[in-house]
């Protein structure tokens, strides 16, 4: 039993290591897919109803990715894009973004 539970353990965090984001990767993606909507850093968007990327939480982005990737958030724009991305490149984008300066709230 013992066993099993380390093993459990251990596939968890090997798991998250694997989607652990790469803000520098994030930034490249960012360059190809997100800057012509929410600009280069995420805080400059070119119309009012894109929101600022910039600043915001890590697993929030994420968690908004995925669920434009799934349809659990419902945008024709977002989901085409979302739906390339690999949870890789999502880990990699929040990274980038939650990682550049916003007035959006206080920076940790």
């Amino acid at each position: 039993m013992n066993r099993a539970l380390l093993t459990l353990f251990a596939l968890a965090f090997a798991g998250a290591a694997q989607t652990a984001g790469n803000a520098d990767a994030g930034k490249a993606k960012a360059a190809q897919v997100c800057a012509a909507c929410h600009g280069p850093e995420g805080n400059k968007p070119i119309a009012p109803e894109n929101p600022i990327l910039a600043g915001q939480h890590q697993d929030y982005l994420a968690k908004a990715l995925k669920d434009y990737k799934s349809g659990k958030r419902s945008n024709a724009i977002m989901k085409g894009f979302a739906a390339s991305l690999s949870n890789q490149d999502i880990a990699d984008l929040a990274a980038w973004f939650a990682s550049q300066q916003s007035n959006l709230h206080f920076q940790r």
